[in-house]
């Protein structure tokens, strides 16, 4: 998300300055058995076939709602407590058709099932804010990619730790991670060695079994095609979010298509990737709908991992664990663990009120 917190979190860390961002093409969601484009600009609005004419018009009247609204601002609040209003009693306040709650749910506040739909309507009025200032920014969707992949996130945070001071041991197993009489972590060993520190950060993956518990199965399924996505305008880059109410799923499922343009493959071949949580039994059943939109497959690799979550916040053992990543492809409920593990670490809560105005800046 241009605005969103990962892209804060990478201008606060300066790890912006050696990376290179490109707008994806385009924004679109799954209704009725059909892809359609998120609306990007008024004139698309108008003449999308996501609602109907009367929608349009109760549409257009609550994101004026949202644009106005201010959570410190009572004036803007038009006698709504977004503290205590559910986000369904909001929709229905504004007399917008249960497929529209779903396209605004899912496609522009990004929310993973209908759980939010009963709790305050603020928090995802906040991320519904967050996406409409994204696809301002650019016009055409609000997310934006790294040239050259997402390899290019863990190489500049490298470059960061290493201008620092930092030692970076590359292709080493942690074959055990050592603890003291009292149970505190004080370093890990690979092989013969072992390195010695104070605490210990890293994914569930690091860790003994008793460290962590799972919370489910994701499959991702990663796509090689020789054509971009069917329906999406020839688009070089694509992110399309299926609702899982749409396919009789409680969780959604994300595709995101990328491309030459975007300098991670060669010109003519596109990769898609395909990721939700797992509900069926079989995981072609789980993704049957996402591959059913790439069209042709020249070659698939389908992965079914566990994902896990830490049974303590750290403070007693010195063992700092990350949540596993989830099926979203846009990061963002990835960065707010990350931004709960920096405060488990430091104490404090990392400062997110800097501007997301220039993703090129050196601040």
């Amino acid at each position: 998300m241009a605005y969103g917190n990962l892209t804060k979190m990478l201008i606060h860390t300066k790890v912006t300055r050696y990376l290179e961002f490109k707008s994806i093409s385009g924004s679109y969601v799954y209704k009725g058995g059909k892809i359609l484009k998120v609306p990007a600009t008024p004139n698309e609005a108008l003449t999308s076939p996501l609602m109907g004419l009367f929608e349009k018009r109760r549409f257009r009247s609550f994101l004026i709602y949202i644009n106005d609204w201010n959570p410190d601002d009572p004036s803007t609040h038009k006698g709504y407590d977004l503290n205590t209003m559910t986000m369904r009693q909001l929709y229905t306040e504004y007399g917008l058709q249960p497929d529209t709650h779903q396209f605004i749910s899912h496609a522009m506040c990004l929310q993973l099932d209908e759980k939010h739909m009963d709790l305050p309507a603020a928090p995802t009025v906040k991320d519904l804010k967050t996406y409409c200032d994204s696809i301002a920014r650019y016009g055409t969707s609000p997310y934006i990619y790294p040239l050259y992949g997402l390899g290019g996130l863990p190489e500049g945070f490298s470059r960061i730790c290493a201008i620092h001071g930092g030692t970076f041991m590359l292709d080493r197993k942690v074959d055990e991670i050592m603890f003291n009489e009292s149970g505190e972590a004080y370093g890990i060993k690979s092989g013969n060695e072992m390195a010695k520190a104070d605490l210990i950060i890293g994914d569930p993956s690091y860790f003994p079994p008793e460290k962590v518990r799972a919370t489910g199965n994701l499959v991702r399924c990663i796509c090689l095609l020789n054509h971009p996505i069917p329906e999406t305008n020839n688009s070089g880059s694509v992110q399309v979010i299926i609702p899982g109410p749409q396919v009789d799923r409680v969780n959604d499922i994300f595709v995101c298509c990328v491309g030459n343009e975007l300098q991670v493959s060669a010109p003519g071949i596109y990769v898609a990737i395909v990721s939700t949580i797992a509900e069926k039994a079989t995981p072609d059943e789980d993704i049957a709908h996402g591959l059913k939109l790439l069209g042709p497959i020249l070659k698939r690799f389908t992965s079914v991992s566990t994902t896990y979550e830490p049974v303590s916040d750290g403070h007693s053992d010195k063992c700092y664990i990350s949540s596993s990543f989830d099926a979203t492809s846009h990061f963002e409920d990835d960065v707010t663990d990350l931004l709960d593990l920096y405060k488990r670490v430091s104490g404090e809560d990392l400062d997110m009120n800097i501007s997301a105005e220039n993703v090129d800046g050196d601040y």
